[in-house]
């Protein structure tokens, strides 16, 4: 069985599901999943996890990511971006060094709003479903991290910047913030993900690539293997006998010093992935307690 993280270059036009589907068909693999949607008008790398990889998602969802945004000032849309309906425009427009000095406000932990045109629930249903059939809802909003936002050109009305956030970040969102901060409004109107993590869009393979299958074998050279899947983990090597007492539940005794209590670490046997474990506190010591167990 195929197992391991691919990293795909998604094209404009598809929808990350479609990305998966045309995958699992082209290398007849029937676990895959996507590690972050893109919109269908997005690009960029869109990391995929096949057979037992697919056990790594909850750990990868959690990897930082960075992406490059264009938006356009003076104009606000219902979906918050480039597919949605006019909804507001502003012939004011700010100065870029108004621009450069706003998007520094947004840096740190921020609250957002999800769009209207999202897949959040809402009482059961998702916020799209309920938008398509005109239904107003208030939503709650959310906690956010933006580790980085710089801009990058403002030659206006278009602005692009670069961006690296935490996970439930919504960049249509930060366009419409950050526009609204300006006084003038904004939708996102193009844009790509440069990286989830360690990973970076200049390792990705084109899904037209992957669909012809010149080289398989270079398919199977580019798939990182599951013990490379969470570099920013620590690796702890065990044996045999101490992967089969993670493998059953088991926990093994940490020494100390090492990583804290309530870190995670990839536990790794003869090269290959074994579990991610936590380091908890049991008694006076510390031990390795299996989050998560593979094959």
């Amino acid at each position: 069985m195929i197992s391991g993280l691919l990293l795909i270059d998604k094209p404009a036009g598809i929808t990350s599901f479609d990305v998966v589907r045309r995958v699992r068909r082209a290398l007849k693999v029937r676990k895959v999943g996507h590690l972050g949607t893109l919109d269908p008008f997005a690009t960029g790398l869109l990391p995929l996890a096949l057979g037992e990889a697919t056990k790594l998602a909850q750990f990868l969802l959690e990897e930082p990511k960075t992406y490059l945004a264009t938006l356009t000032l003076g104009v606000e849309t219902d979906t918050q971006d480039l597919t949605g309906r006019v909804t507001a425009e502003s012939d004011r427009l700010p100065s870029p060094e108004e621009v450069h000095q706003a998007a520094t406000r947004f840096v740190g932990e921020i609250e957002q709003v999800p769009p209207s045109y999202s897949a959040v629930h809402h009482q059961g249903e998702r916020l799209y479903k309920l938008a398509r059939r005109g239904e107003a809802v208030e939503v709650p909003p959310r906690q956010v991290v933006i580790y980085r936002l710089e801009v990058m050109e403002a030659a206006l009305p278009q602005v692009t910047v670069r961006v690296e956030c935490g996970k439930g970040t919504y960049i249509r969102t930060l366009a419409h913030d950050l526009g609204r901060a300006l006084g003038c409004g904004a939708h996102l109107v193009a844009l790509t993900r440069l990286a989830v993590g360690a990973f970076r869009l200049e390792e990705a393979l084109p899904l037209d690539l992957i669909e012809k299958r010149a080289d398989l074998g270079d398919i199977h050279r580019r798939l990182i293997p599951l013990a490379q899947c969470l570099p920013r983990y620590q690796a702890v090597r065990v044996d045999r006998q101490e992967a089969w007492r993670l493998a059953q539940g088991q926990t093994l005794p940490w020494p100390e010093p090492g990583p804290a209590a309530g870190e995670k670490v990839r536990v790794v046997a003869e090269g290959s992935l074994v579990a991610v474990a936590a380091v908890r506190r049991q008694g006076a010591g510390q031990v390795l307690a299996p989050v998560r167990v593979f094959k």
